[in-house]
C-alpha cells in the first residue's frame, strides 16, 4: 500500500506547489510510482509547475462526479515515467469535496502507487481538512518569517486535532521544509534562522532549500529543478526525497553561509 504525503503550509506563497513537484519528481527519479494530486480546487498552479497544463482533460472533481474513470484524469508526466499527475479543478466550487469522496479516491491510488503526494491549499478552509484528513505523513513549508512560522504552527495544531489518525489516537508523522533560506541575511539577524523555526514549530527539520532564481526559472519553464544535477536547489530536493524514503542523508552544503550549516550536522545525528 502506498504512502499518503501531504504537503501543506499556514500560508499561501510560501513555495508549498514547487516543493509537492519537485519531491514527487525526485522519489519517480528514485524508481517510485508516484502521483501528485493538486487539491486547491480554482487556484490550481502544480500543473504548470510540472509543465502539464496543456494536457488536463479532466480533473480531480471530475472523477469523483463519477464524469471519468481515474485514469481517465491521470496525467502521464513528460519527462519521469514514474511520475503521475491528478488536477484540480479550475471551475468548480472548492465546497464539492466530501470526506467520503476523498477518502475513496485516495484509498484507490493507495493501492497503485508508492507515493501519493498531495498539493494542500493553504490555510484552514475545507479543502485544506480533506487533503490532510488519511495523511500518513505531513510536510510543513515554511519561509524563515515570524508570520508564516505562526500560521504553521497553526496548521500543525489543526494536523494533530483532525486527522483520521488523530482520531484514532494516533499521530500523523511531521516534518518541517525551511524554504527560501538566504544564510547572509541569517548572519546579519536579518531573517529567522534554522534553530528559531524549530524552536517555535517543535517538528524536526526534513530539508532546507536556498532562496535561488534558477527556481523561479524552471518554475516557468515547467520543468522542476530537480532534473538539473548541477543545481544546488535542487539537491535539496533531492536529498528531501531520499529523507521521506527512508535514507539518512547530509545537509547541501550551501557555500557563503559560515557556521550556518555545522549547527545542522546534529541534527541528522
Amino acid at each position: 500500500m502506498g504512502q499518503i504525503v501531504t504537503v501543506t503550509s499556514g500560508k499561501g506563497g510560501v513555495g508549498k506547489s514547487t516543493t509537492t513537484a519537485n519531491i514527487a519528481t525526485a522519489l519517480s527519479k528514485m524508481d517510485k510510482k508516484v502521483i501528485a494530486i493538486d487539491f486547491d480546487i480554482g487556484l490550481r498552479n502544480l500543473d504548470m509547475i510540472l509543465g502539464l497544463e496543456s494536457r488536463i482533460v479532466y480533473d480531480v472533481v471530475d472523477v469523483m462526479e463519477g464524469n471519468c474513470n481515474l485514469a481517465q484524469a491521470i496525467i502521464k508526466d513528460k519527462k519521469s515515467q514514474n511520475l503521475h499527475f491528478l488536477p484540480a479543478s479550475q471551475t468548480k466550487d472548492k465546497n464539492i469535496l466530501t470526506k467520503e469522496k476523498v477518502e475513496k479516491l485516495l484509498n484507490d491510488l493507495k493501492k497503485e502507487f508508492d507515493y501519493i503526494l498531495i498539493d494542500s491549499p493553504a490555510g484552514i478552509e475545507s479543502g485544506f481538512e480533506h487533503s490532510i484528513f488519511l495523511a500518513d505523513r505531513a510536510i510543513v513549508v515554511v519561509t524563515p518569517e515570524i508570520s508564516a512560522v505562526r500560521d504553521a504552527d497553526r496548521v500543525i495544531g489543526i494536523i494533530d486535532a483532525k486527522s483520521q489518525k488523530a482520531i484514532n489516537g494516533e499521530e500523523v508523522e511531521k516534518h518541517i521544509i525551511i524554504n527560501r533560506i538566504k544564510p547572509d541575511l541569517v548572519e546579519k539577524g536579518e531573517m529567522l534562522g534554522i534553530d528559531d523555526v524549530l524552536d517555535i514549530l517543535s517538528l524536526p527539520l526534513i530539508g532546507i532549500v536556498p532562496d535561488t532564481e534558477e527556481i523561479v526559472s524552471s518554475t516557468n519553464l515547467g520543468t522542476p529543478i530537480v532534473h538539473n544535477d548541477k543545481s544546488i536547489a535542487g539537491e535539496a530536493f533531492r536529498r528531501i526525497a531520499k529523507r521521506i524514503d527512508g535514507e539518512e542523508v547530509p545537509f547541501v552544503d550551501i557555500k557563503s553561509q559560515k557556521g550556518f550549516f555545522d549547527k545542522l550536522k546534529g541534527l541528522f545525528k
